[in-house]
């Protein structure tokens, strides 16, 4: 049997290669199952559930003059979702994030966009910033809390991708 001949060169090109491999490897031999498909699900933001409501009603808008949107994908193949119920709460000119009014939850049409027309978010905690949650069994619960890089702004769009429970 022929023993194999190992050096410092053959080590380097060889631990190169292996590098090279992992570089151009598709995403999912080397990350998490859902990089193998193409779209990883949200993570959730830590903070993202203070004040959550369970089954906040379904509402046309919280007022005027600000506006929550964005899209609901599936994991992997990043699929519209529709009909998913998203919650949307934040602290407005209206009051704080307890403030009954200011909780609200809207279906994501056959696009999977959403939209909630509300009124002005203000700072709280010293940071201008909305909360949106998906928790409805079907996938896995997704809490977000944005922040806006501005109280003057008018407007926040938060996006979900969600993991099937």
């Amino acid at each position: 049997m022929k023993t194999p001949f190992y050096n410092r060169r053959s080590f380097l090109i060889a631990a190169g290669l292996g590098g090279l491999s992992l570089a151009t490897a598709p995403r999912g031999l080397i990350g998490a199952a859902w990089a193998q498909d193409g779209l990883a699900p949200t993570e959730t933001m830590r903070g993202g559930s203070n004040n959550y409501r369970p089954n906040a009603p379904l509402v046309d808008n919280l007022g005027r003059g600000f506006e929550m949107s964005g899209t609901v994908r599936r994991a992997g193949d990043g699929a519209p979702l529709e009909g998913v119920r998203i919650q949307i709460w934040a602290a407005t000119t209206r009051g704080g994030e307890r403030e009954p009014s200011n909780h609200g939850s809207v279906l994501t049409r056959a696009d999977g966009t959403y939209r909630l027309e509300m009124e002005q978010i203000v700072p709280n905690f010293g940071q201008p910033h909305g909360h949106l949650a998906y928790d409805d069994g079907a996938y896995r619960t997704v809490f977000l809390r944005p922040v806006m890089p501005s109280a003057s702004d008018t407007s926040l769009t938060a996006d979900f991708v969600l993991a099937p429970a």
